[in-house]
């Protein structure tokens, strides 16, 4: 069987010393020949420069290309086409385009009164800039603020005929949730890739936290498996590593040729995931086939 084609996300450095492990951890990753390295990007432009700086390295210093995320969180139309425009013009051709969370300290969501006010309208303004590659997400569970899982999807199919190629996905921990979402995209006409997005749980706090901002499932087996080695970071990591592989071969093994890490800026789980997954740095003199 062959290995799957991946793809990075990281979040960009807030200080020197965060930024050295920032660049350990791409170091690390890029020799994986990922299709692209994402980098995130903070609410009303609060990490543009370091995105952007981060961006720009990643290409000239590993050729991969890098995938910029945009969001419509606290920033007019005119400063978002901006930042479009100086990333077409920097050679950055992919972009993510988010809604984007409430600023730190806010409850809620709110649109920026001169802005773009959902991902929807976000995409149509990047078409208007330039032919960007685009991605969006996708909620196999529902976005946590969707009416209903009709609107969610509904709203998803609206964003693909907007002019979005792929979406990937929220993380989840049970495999049935995303082929059950599978179905039910294919059955509303949609087409284009849904990449799985996976969370390696190297701490499980910290995901819980995440999964009960983001209306994820943690199930109870996952909960039973990190009991009692809060303090032990070796089995920890073992526990991740060997959770996060079973998930990935069972995707694989249904179908999925393609996989999303959301890396939270750490190599070495990530890697020894890949590795189990026959995704490796190629021998001295061999090309990627990916």
């Amino acid at each position: 069987m062959a290995p799957p084609l991946v793809s990075f996300e990281f979040f960009p450095p807030k200080s020197e010393a965060s930024e050295r492990s920032l660049w350990q951890a791409i170091d690390r990753l890029a020799p994986l020949g990922p299709r692209f390295i994402s980098v995130t990007y903070g609410a009303g432009g609060s990490t543009r420069d370091r995105t952007h700086a981060t961006l720009l390295r990643v290409r000239g210093e590993t050729g991969i290309e890098p995938a910029a995320h945009l969001t419509c969180v606290a920033a007019s139309r005119a400063e978002v086409d901006a930042v479009a425009r100086a990333y077409w013009q920097s050679g950055i051709r992919h972009v993510v385009a988010l809604r984007g969370d409430p600023p730190a300290g806010e409850s809620r969501y709110v649109p920026h009164p001169e802005g773009y006010a959902y991902g929807l309208d976000l995409i149509a303004g990047l078409k208007g800039v330039a032919p960007f590659e685009i991605s969006v997400a996708a909620y196999p569970e529902g976005h946590p603020t969707a009416p209903s899982p009709a609107f969610d999807l509904d709203y998803l199919k609206r964003k693909i005929d907007a002019g979005a190629c792929r979406a990937i996905t929220q993380f989840f921990f049970g495999t049935d949730v995303y082929f059950r979402f599978l179905d039910r995209v294919l059955g509303a006409g949609i087409t284009v890739p849904i990449v799985p997005g996976i969370l390696p749980v190297s701490n499980f706090a910290t995901v819980a936290r995440f999964s009960a901002a983001c209306g994820t499932t943690v199930p109870a087996w996952l909960a039973h498996l990190f009991e009692g080695i809060e303090n032990d970071a070796d089995t920890r990591a073992m526990v991740a590593a060997t959770v996060a592989v079973e998930q990935c071969q069972r995707l694989i093994a249904q179908g999925v040729g393609e996989l999303h890490f959301y890396t939270l800026n750490r190599a070495d789980l990530t890697r020894s995931i890949c590795h189990m997954l026959g995704v490796r740095q190629p021998a001295p003199g061999e090309a990627h086939d990916g």
